[in-house]
């Protein structure tokens, strides 16, 4: 799954980069917008223990449920990831509704402001949609993923790239007064 963009490759996480795993995530979290694009904030990411790195990274490495895919720079850099795991028809997803059909949720999506712009989101996207659609089981033809209502930069892209909002506004877990709106991708 490994492919060049603007001299970085795009590929999946190894479990050994957990630390690079950890590095990336925090980095996101001191972005200006954190606040709206993440769950967490950076106090909780960073009091984690390493062994929760370590097995969110051999976990998205497996890829069984959750892929991450990184933008890797020629000088070993991380400058960006989307994360994609799998939600199965009939069990709860993070807001505890319950999901209605077998999809992919995409969750995680960073890249350093220097970057953004360049093609780095798409290029992570479309490995990203890749994996999703190269599953075996389930087959999976639709992707979804939520952005925050102020989140207009992150939004466009999302609209550019062929995710159509489907109406559904909900709350965000960690602030009820904001909402999320949930954008879907359908397979080509």
């Amino acid at each position: 799954m490994e492919q060049q963009k603007q001299q970085h490759v795009i590929r999946a996480v190894r479990a050994d980069e957990w630390e690079k795993v950890k590095g990336l995530r925090l980095d996101a979290l001191r972005d200006p917008v954190a606040s709206l694009a993440f769950l967490e904030t950076l106090d909780q990411a960073s009091a984690k223990p390493d062994e929760f790195w370590q097995d969110r990274a051999a976990g998205a490495a497996e890829g069984v449920h959750v892929a991450q895919i990184i933008a890797e720079a020629p000088d070993g850099q991380w400058d960006g990831s989307v994360s994609v795991f799998i939600e199965d028809a009939g069990t709860s997803d993070f807001l505890g509704r319950v999901v209605d059909v077998d999809q992919a949720h995409v969750v995680g999506v960073f890249v350093r402001p220097e970057q953004r712009g360049s093609g780095l989101t798409d290029a992570l996207f479309e490995a990203a949609l890749a994996w999703v659609w190269g599953r075996e089981e389930p087959v999976l033809d639709r992707a979804r993923l939520f952005v925050h209502e102020d989140n207009e930069r992150a939004a466009g892209f999302y609209r550019r790239f062929g995710f159509r909002p489907t109406g559904l506004v909900v709350p965000k877990p960690d602030d009820p007064s904001a909402k999320e709106h949930e954008y879907v991708f359908t397979r080509p």
